[in-house]
């Protein structure tokens, strides 16, 4: 059997499965992704090599650990077409799913917002459940991911699952599965902040007389050695302020124009948004 399956082959399971392969942590024999679009399937087959299918139910039969990387708005029809590949029911052809049970397989979701219960109530009683929210980095191997396993998956399902992850950056279990929704606010839609803030601070320069190109480049490359110098230090955001906000200075009048302007609280009411929207998702 492979040891992991893709329901959906869109860009983060192309980015997991490329993560994964490039870092040895399976090969492509190990690997099968369903997806309805046969451009999709193509793309896959031809630059990683992995077993591809249009039958979501045939990644049921074949592997061992299922990873749901399907659109929210999609997920319920998706859990109805499993659970019926894993029921008593169902033709000749099905014969080989009906003695699939939900504890047979391990499945991992990456659907946003999609609660534990909603899952294990799709796929059937004793399903082993571990719900990620990854984030866009992964396709750059810069991912950050935070992850909650169901009461059915084990310690062993959730050490498996983090290797997944970590095969394309970073991965952390929690416990609390309410988390999850400030981890979306936070991580899944931060890269978007982080964007704006780019486009923000190059039009800025732009507008002060940079030309674009070099605006973006500088932006990029500041954001990219702050970050840097943050993870390296031992000193905590306030501290770094300080040392760059010399009194009457420059930075000093930016941050004073920040602050004018709400700039946390605008922040904090950003992040709110996106996990009452996290929570909405949730309940369907």
């Amino acid at each position: 059997m492979k040891k992991l399956g893709f329901i959906g082959g869109g860009n983060m399971a192309e980015a997991l499965m490329a993560g994964l392969l490039q870092n040895r942590v399976f090969a492509p024999a190990d690997l099968i992704a369903s997806d309805v679009d046969a451009a999709r399937r193509s793309r896959l087959k031809r630059r990683l090599k992995v077993a591809t299918t249009a039958d979501n139910p045939a990644v049921i039969r074949e592997a061992r650990a299922i990873l749901l990387a399907v659109k929210p708005q999609n997920i319920d029809e998706v859990l109805v077409e499993l659970a019926g590949a894993m029921g008593s029911g169902g033709d000749g052809d099905n014969r080989a799913a009906r003695a699939i049970a939900p504890k047979d397989r391990l499945f991992i979701s990456i659907a946003a917002g999609i609660t534990i219960a909603r899952l294990t109530a799709g796929l059937g009683h004793g399903a082993r459940v571990i719900r990620v929210m990854p984030n866009a980095p992964a396709m750059v191997g810069q991912g950050m991911a935070a992850m909650v396993r169901a009461p059915g998956a084990s310690k062993a399902d959730e050490a498996f699952a983090l290797r997944i992850f970590r095969a394309v950056g970073d991965a952390v279990a929690l416990i609390d599965e309410h988390q999850l929704d400030a981890v979306t606010a936070l991580s899944g839609s931060g890269p978007a902040y982080v964007y704006l803030f780019v486009k923000a601070m190059s039009d800025a320069g732009v507008a002060e007389g940079l030309d674009p190109a070099l605006a973006v480049r500088m932006a990029l490359k500041t954001i990219r050695g702050a970050e840097e110098n943050m993870r390296r230090s031992t000193m905590d955001a306030a501290e770094l302020i300080r040392i760059v906000a010399s009194p009457g200075g420059t930075t000093e009048a930016a941050l004073r124009k920040f602050a004018a302007a709400g700039f946390s609280d605008i922040v904090a009411g950003a992040l709110h948004a996106a996990a009452d929207r996290s929570r909405e998702l949730g309940r369907g």
